[in-house]
């Protein structure tokens, strides 16, 4: 089966996740639903690598598309009635070429492989190599946005229950702004009305991303919502019940006086999780020089070592970005390449780490908790090689389990001598 594929054509939940299908059985429905590619969990492998055949292959299918763009992730199960990773895996608006679609791929790839997504999977009982489809969509630019529940989520009952707010329906996703609200019987009778506080809107930025733009006065409690769009919303509410069945959970926007599908969902039985807070140059592999900087991976041979690079991922924080959370769960070990962090443990700052420093193996060996909390003191450029790649180098390669187990005593040394 092709890789990267119109949403039209996305089928297979195994190959392109549950979101990306999702969109293609609306549209195979005939449901509103913006433009857009599905990638893949391999070709997303791919791309976040840097292979170059896989990144051309994306490129030349989002041609066709208007820009900017809206990158999506559409991991395998993460949309289920039992688990929900909505706030776990990114989502980036306002990608504006081609050019950056790599970037933004990659970013999503990294939010799979998390710290926080790490953690939530292990509770739900889900510590598998996550195999992360992509979305990729022309952004609309609404004039109003939000989320709507085929069903009343807090008690049940029989009627729509809707959140709008204007501009970007992240507004309302994230919390940004108290939304208005309404509640809408199926006969399309409404039956209640509240204004919310609707300060600010996310917009689509001129030059890409987004901008916050501050809604004037007389607009912040004004109803964003007439009669005429709550019936089109009850009416596409109707749809998708009947494309996907009883209780849903949708995001949906207007542009342009047209109403728009941006995604249909399970309503989650149990609680979300606390959505966490929170581009580089294209590169192949890892250079070999990095391997031979860490100790585990000392006394390779050529060829394995340039095995060993081609595992590795570029991954970028901002200074001040949590990189990894004491007692969070991870399945990602790092290299730093450039820039400083600082490692703190019950809450005192405990070492300072540079290029060449490495953190994070322990919780990828023993799948437990992290030990520390390492914070991007400058902008910080790591390699990263996840648990995923990393087992199976251990288990394969003798000399590389006997310089964990080295790594291992000089560590449990040390702690003794500090004691």
């Amino acid at each position: 089966m092709n890789g990267v594929v119109p949403l039209a054509e996305a089928r297979d939940h195994s190959v392109f996740g549950s979101k990306a299908v999702g969109l293609g059985d609306a549209i195979r429905g005939g449901l509103p639903v913006p433009p857009g590619v599905a990638l893949s969990g391999p070709v997303v492998d791919a791309v976040a690598s840097g292979e170059a055949a896989a990144t051309q292959e994306v490129a030349e299918s989002v041609c066709s598309l208007a820009t900017p763009f809206a990158v999506r992730s559409s991991a395998v199960g993460e949309d289920g009635a039992d688990a929900s990773f909505a706030g776990q895996h990114i989502t980036l608006l306002g990608v504006p070429s081609a050019a950056e679609l790599t970037d933004a791929v990659r970013e999503v790839w990294w939010s799979a492989n998390s710290d926080s997504a790490i953690t939530y999977r292990q509770r739900k009982g889900q510590f598998v190599r996550p195999s992360v489809g992509v979305v990729v969509q022309a952004l609309l630019d609404p004039d109003v946005a939000g989320v709507m529940f085929t069903e009343n989520p807090v008690n049940g009952a029989d009627e729509r229950m809707i959140e709008a707010s204007w501009g970007l329906g992240e507004a309302v996703v994230a919390g940004r702004v108290i939304p208005d609200q309404y509640r809408v019987a199926r006969s399309g009778e409404v039956l209640s009305r509240t204004s919310g506080m609707k300060k600010i809107a996310i917009r689509r930025a001129r030059g890409g991303g987004t901008v916050e733009e501050q809604i004037p006065p007389e607009d912040v409690e004004r109803h964003s919502l007439s009669d005429a769009e709550l019936g089109e919303l009850n009416a596409l509410a109707a749809r998708c019940e009947e494309i996907y069945g009883q209780g849903r959970d949708i995001e949906w926007a207007i542009a342009a006086g047209q109403v728009y599908l941006l995604q249909c969902r399970p309503v989650t039985r149990l609680a979300k999780a606390a959505a966490p807070s929170g581009g580089e140059a294209e590169v192949a592999a890892a250079p070999p020089e990095v391997v031979h900087e860490i100790p585990l991976f000392a006394g390779l041979e050529p060829e394995q070592v340039e095995e060993v690079a081609r595992l590795f991922k570029e991954r970028r924080f901002a200074a001040g970005d949590c990189v990894i959370r004491e007692g969070s769960g991870g399945a990602a070990f790092f290299l730093i390449d450039s820039g400083e962090a600082v490692v703190s443990a019950h809450g005192e700052d405990v070492a300072r780490l540079g290029p060449g420093d490495s953190f994070g193996e322990l919780a990828m060996i023993d799948e437990g908790a992290r030990s520390a909390t390492v914070t991007a003191v400058t902008d910080l450029v790591c390699w990263g090689l996840t648990y995923w790649e990393f087992r199976p180098l251990v288990e394969s390669n003798g000399a590389i389990a006997w310089n964990l187990l080295q790594t291992l005593a000089g560590r449990v040394r040390g702690a003794e001598r500090v004691a």
